[in-house]
C-alpha cells in the first residue's frame, strides 16, 4: 500500500516541479505589475510636473511657529497673522 512505485515517483517529482515553477512565475508577475506600476507613477508626475501644478521631487524643511504652533516652510514662510509671528507679511 505505500510502497515505492514508478508512477508514484514520477508524480512526486512532477508535482515539486510545478510547485516550484508556479512560484517562480508568480514572483515574475509580481516584479512586472511593480515595474509598471512604477512606470505609470513616473509618467504621472513628469506629466504633472510639466503642467505647472504637480508634486515637486523635493522635500522641504519645516519648522514650528513659536505663535500658533503650525508647521511651516523653513524658506518664505508667511505670517499666520497673530502679532508675535516672527514671519512677515
Amino acid at each position: 500500500m505505500f510502497g515505492f512505485s514508478i508512477q508514484k515517483l514520477l508524480f512526486t517529482v512532477a508535482a515539486i516541479f510545478a510547485v516550484w515553477y508556479g512560484f517562480k512565475w508568480v514572483g515574475r508577475m509580481k516584479e512586472v505589475r511593480d515595474r509598471e506600476a512604477r512606470d505609470r507613477l513616473r509618467r504621472q508626475a513628469g506629466n504633472a510636473g510639466s503642467s505647472g501644478g504637480g508634486v515637486s521631487g523635493a522635500a522641504e524643511e519645516m519648522v514650528e511657529c513659536p505663535a500658533c504652533g503650525a508647521f511651516v516652510a523653513a524658506t518664505g514662510a508667511k505670517s499666520c497673522g497673530k502679532a508675535e509671528c516672527p514671519y512677515p507679511g
